[in-house]
């Protein structure tokens, strides 16, 4: 591969390397970041950088394969059954893109993990995969939890509170029992398993977990196995939703506002 530098020559124009890659419907712009990093992305035959910026007419390749932006957005809702897995992956036997067989590029909005069934949804919008995932942006999902043993009201008091799993104490959440071994619970953070983790910091073991809902949008009357495009109302709800969230990360949120307050002074 080239190892000269793309040097853009209107930096302040054209679409930022990671957006252009993410909006394309290959990868999240995090994974854009790391192809970039890593040497596999080209722009007019040179070499990017993150903070390229890509201009109308310029090509953009992957590992030599041509990649297109698409302008028409992708969103789907899609109940993920038990066994599939959230990866776009296809060495993954059970990936989530081999089973759904859909005629453009998408990439799942988070994980449900294999065990897990429910809600998921599938974009080829990087923007809105990075505001809804974002922990600080403080965005809602809604899960219908059992286990293998009565639920307490102690059990519920230290989960609505915070459980320290992966290092770290989990936000506070909201939590009430639906039967005697059952709950729902709604987060505003994803943590790996974070659940089953948080039930088994109080000895409990989850049974089955299904996630009903993200944000406003509902798994409804989905069956497992099937998708549904997002209804205008939904759309246009979303992004009245998002319109004050950030889709970057917090270090580089904290970088642009003191970038900011510098240029106020």
């Amino acid at each position: 591969m080239n190892n000269k530098k793309f040097e853009n020559p209107q930096a302040s124009e054209g679409i930022r390397i990671n957006k252009y890659l993410s909006d394309s419907g290959m990868c999240s712009r995090r994974e854009a970041d790391r192809l970039v990093e890593e040497g596999h992305v080209t722009v007019d035959g040179m070499t990017a950088e993150n903070g390229t910026k890509v201009l109308p007419g310029q090509k953009v390749e992957v590992d030599n394969k041509p990649v297109k932006r698409d302008d028409n957005q992708v969103l789907i809702a899609f109940y993920k059954p038990v066994g599939i897995v959230c990866t776009t992956d296809t060495r993954e036997p059970d990936n989530v893109i081999d089973f759904l067989k859909f005629p453009k590029r998408i990439y799942p909005i988070g994980r449900l993990d294999k065990d897990s069934e429910g809600l998921l949804l599938l974009t080829n919008d990087g923007d809105i995969v990075n505001k809804i995932l974002r922990a600080g942006n403080n965005h809602e999902k809604e899960y219908e939890v059992s286990v293998n043993k009565p639920v307490t009201p102690e059990f519920l008091k230290g989960m609505a509170q915070g459980v320290p799993i992966l290092d770290t104490v989990t936000k506070r959440c909201k939590i009430e029992p639906t039967g005697k071994q059952s709950f729902k619970i709604i987060l505003t953070q994803g943590l790996n398993r974070q659940i089953r983790r948080m039930c088994e910091y109080f000895g409990y073991r989850v049974v089955s977990l299904k996630r009903v809902r993200v944000m406003h949008i509902t798994l409804g009357h989905l069956k497992p196995g099937a998708y549904r495009n997002l209804s205008t109302a939904e759309r246009q709800e979303l992004k009245r939703l998002l319109a004050g969230s950030s889709a970057l990360p917090a270090k580089e949120i904290s970088h642009d506002q003191k970038r900011k307050n510098r240029g106020a002074r």
